[in-house]
């Protein structure tokens, strides 16, 4: 099962049904979607498929993505955390946050915590982030955990930049 992870704002936690509302909206909000998956937002029922993808991952690999919630007031905010599925390029740290949670600094602040969990825990050499070309948000993220551009891929049909770290041991 899932562990949980702290940061001074932040509790990194499994998904759990009740955030199926805050989730199914966020990935309706088209800004928020734009550089994800295939770039279109998911309706309700597709949100539960994603929530159960990765929940399963977390049965499947022993570890995955967590919800973030807010410490201060117990709110949903976005999920961060592992993608590792058979095919995919690489053991992925990844990121998204509801659009109203943007520019605070969450991403980076969960992110971080989920690195040295790959790191010191999971033992992981090298960790990367899959980012579309556009998505400076993200790419800002990336830089500040100490990634650098190692390449790209194509992935579900459009590029991504492959952001890397390797674990200094």
């Amino acid at each position: 099962m899932p562990v949980t992870l702290e940061t001074p704002r932040l509790l990194l936690r499994k998904l759990r049904e009740s955030d199926w509302d805050h989730y199914a909206a966020m990935c309706a909000d088209p800004e928020v979607m734009r550089y994800l998956g295939t770039g279109v937002t998911l309706g309700r029922d597709d949100a539960w498929r994603s929530i159960s993808n990765l929940l399963g991952h977390w049965q499947l690999r022993g570890y995955g993505m967590w919800a973030l919630e807010s410490k201060e007031t117990g709110e949903f905010l976005g999920r961060a955390g592992f993608h590792d599925p058979p095919g995919w390029p690489a053991f992925e740290l990844g990121w998204v946050l509801a659009k109203p949670h943007w520019g605070q600094g969450y991403a980076i602040e969960a992110a971080r915590v989920a690195l040295r969990h790959a790191f010191d825990v999971l033992r992981k050499d090298r960790v990367i982030s899959l980012i579309r070309p556009a998505n400076a948000r993200s790419i800002r993220v990336a830089e500040a955990l100490g990634e650098t551009l190692s390449g790209e891929v194509d992935l579900l049909g459009s590029k991504s930049l492959v952001y890397e770290i390797r674990a200094k041991r």
